[in-house]
């Protein structure tokens, strides 16, 4: 352990979720981070969004996580904590450690900063995530879906050819993913695919590149 490694530990709790998170995820589809290469941003399409302490909706009962930093320094809460991580030039989101456990028990590759664990690649990644929203439009997936079932790869891939974009440009696929999911909420998207993990029971359900077809 360095002098100066911050590390984050969930913190006792009773209570469980009330009802079940439905993520997309899709492990080992080959569109992986360049960690070496720091001038673009990686994209990293289908990793599984899983809302943490800090984001989860209001029906999700996630515990606290306390923080720690081997130099001594008090670190009362996630602010703090996130402040010296920035001091230290480290990802605010995984702390340095490359890693993110978004809940109890279930650890991914950073997604915000490409599995680096530094600063510069997670600000350069929050940028790309800003393009991608005002090139990947709700209007641009409407006129992209096809007429018939479809998987969340299938039409990231068409996204990215129909833009003319060379894969770890842009977050293609969590844009696209997230537009779909509003489009489901909508009524206009129906899922077809059953989990591929479980978490927390049934709490927490991760998606295989899911399929999704048009209700109308």
């Amino acid at each position: 352990m360095t002098n100066h490694e911050i590390s984050a530990q969930w913190l006792p709790h009773p209570a469980a979720p009330n009802g079940a998170l439905s993520i997309p995820d899709t492990p080992g589809i080959p569109d992986a981070p360049n960690a070496a290469d720091t001038s673009k941003a990686a994209d990293i399409p289908y990793e599984p969004d899983v809302a943490d302490a800090s984001d989860a909706p209001g029906s999700f009962d996630f515990p606290a996580r306390a923080f720690t930093c081997a130099c001594g320094l008090a670190l009362p809460d996630e602010t703090s904590a996130e402040l010296h991580a920035m001091e230290l030039n480290l990802c605010t989101a995984c702390f340095g450690t490359t890693r993110q456990e978004p809940i109890p028990g279930y650890t991914r590759p950073c997604t915000a900063c490409a599995a680096t664990g530094r600063r510069g690649p997670q600000l350069v990644w929050e940028l790309a995530h800003a393009e991608a929203e005002r090139v990947i439009t709700l209007p641009l997936i409407r006129a992209l879906l096809p007429h018939r079932p479809f998987r969340l790869s299938e039409l990231s891939d068409q996204v990215r050819t129909h833009l003319g974009l060379p894969p770890g440009r842009l977050p293609v696929g969590p844009r696209v993913r997230d537009l779909l999911l509003h489009l489901q909420s909508q009524g206009e998207l129906a899922l077809l695919s059953a989990p591929a993990r479980l978490l927390q029971g049934t709490d927490v359900v991760l998606y295989d590149d899911p399929h999704w077809v048009r209700t109308a």
